[in-house]
């Protein structure tokens, strides 16, 4: 996750006395203090939060800017595994924890450090790079693009139509109650079941249910214990999983209207989906339920009778993505049509551009080498990597001008190979 950018006009630092370079273990109490200190939170920083830290830390890919003895910027990345469409996973750098000090801002702080972890990706034989833009500006001039959405829901209750006295699924399976340990047995699999089938999901490591489930509690703030539910097949496996909190609100004539907000919600087939969200709208005193991060095609509304019971209360865009090896990235995923395009693609911050052959074959898979004839659509590489997961219209851009076709039906086939029937969806932050 990023804030606000710091990046000099021309990108350059030579002059600059600030030492840009991976921190040490010593020194990550003042890179913590930092990025507190960037994302405006209280800055003290404790041993205990220091101690809790350093596991998830690795410092040869842990930057920081030193003004002196004191950091005044930082980025880190680590390894991570983002899906493609039809299911294989590629190796990216994900990138967070970015911060410039409101001191030294415009000073090409970030530019530095970007160039750095990704020359470093590059090496490493990463496909991508990924981060969550906390501002959307930032990140397209070092070539990331958008390339999914998340979407949330407000849905009330007693307006869905359903029927309050729900108890259970009718198609022999069943919603079970369970604890945090339960969840860190039975997350992870189907977890991996989840992301095998879904562009744009990240892999999730023992940490991540540590974290999020309490076991490992990092930061000041106090751990609020969440309730966990599954939905059971009738065959017993687990086919989904939900962590939500409730408040405690009985309003002015004492009458309950509580929320129960999902923290997050698993479901690798649609009848389990449907299963928890009955669950969750028929807890007694419950009378609107958030739903967390959800895809931006999510079924959510269509499960109620009443689809207008699910108010959208937020839409942006989630996770960005940047190509750093064209071939791999175009030959990682399938394709929903044959077809043959040549794609001309600038990189102006970086080494990835060229002119690519992508040749789709029938059954899905697709070879991409570089080109020398006429190309058949002029894109940067930031656009390219918007339409990789499938999410984005290459039609669309061509009419925003961010697509240029140099044959005409470039757009819409390059849109007959690269749209996915479902979008896209990264249910996670980092």
């Amino acid at each position: 996750m990023t804030p606000h950018d710091a990046s000099g006009v021309d990108g350059t630092a030579a002059a600059d006395p600030i030492d840009v370079r991976p921190i040490t273990l010593s020194e990550l109490p003042d890179w913590l203090r930092a990025v507190k200190t960037g994302f405006l939170q209280q800055p003290a920083v404790s041993d205990q939060e220091v101690e809790k830290r350093a596991p998830g830390v690795i410092p040869a890919r842990t930057l920081g800017a030193f003004d002196g003895s004191r950091c005044v910027a930082t980025f880190r990345s680590f390894p991570q595994e983002l899906t493609a469409v039809g299911g294989t996973a590629v190796p990216a750098d994900a990138i967070s924890s970015v911060t410039v000090s409101p001191t030294h801002r415009r000073r090409g702080l970030l530019t530095r450090m970007m160039k750095a972890d990704l020359a470093a990706a590059r090496e490493r034989g990463d496909v991508v790079a990924t981060l969550i833009a906390a501002e959307y500006p930032i990140y397209g001039r070092y070539g990331f693009g958008p390339a999914t959405t998340a979407t949330e829901w407000t849905v009330d209750v007693p307006r869905t139509g359903l029927d309050p006295r729900w108890a259970g699924p009718a198609d022999g399976g069943r919603i079970d109650l369970l604890d945090a340990e339960d969840v860190r047995k039975a997350g992870p699999e189907l977890h991996e079941r989840l992301r095998r089938g879904r562009p744009g999901v990240i892999d999730r490591d023992d940490r991540w249910w540590q974290i999020n489930t309490g076991l490992l509690r990092i930061g000041d703030g106090p751990w609020k214990e969440p309730f966990y539910a599954a939905y059971r097949s009738a065959s017993g496996e687990v086919e989904g999983l939900v962590s939500y909190t409730a408040d405690d609100d009985w309003g002015d004539s004492n009458q309950p209207r509580n929320t129960a907000e999902v923290k997050w919600l698993l479901a690798v087939t649609p009848t389990a989906e449907r299963a928890l969200w009955s669950y969750l709208c028929s807890i007694d005193w419950v009378t609107r339920v958030k739903s967390g991060r959800l895809a931006p095609d999510d079924l959510l509304p269509h499960f109620l009778r009443d689809p207008r019971a699910a108010r959208l209360t937020n839409q942006s865009d989630w996770l960005w993505v940047r190509i750093l090896d064209v071939v791999r990235a175009l030959e990682a995923r399938t394709y929903g049509a044959a077809g043959t395009l040549v794609l001309d693609v600038t990189d102006e911050s970086g080494p990835d551009g060229g002119r690519f052959r992508l040749r789709a074959a029938p059954d899905g898979t697709a070879t991409c080498v570089p080109a020398t004839e006429e190309a058949d659509l002029s894109l940067s590489i930031a656009d390219l990597a918007t339409l990789w997961l499938g999410d984005e219209s290459a039609v669309r851009l061509a009419a925003l001008g961010r697509v240029r076709e140099r044959q005409e039906g470039a757009a819409a086939l390059a849109d007959a190979l690269l749209r996915t029937s479902r979008r896209p969806w990264c249910p996670d932050i980092f």
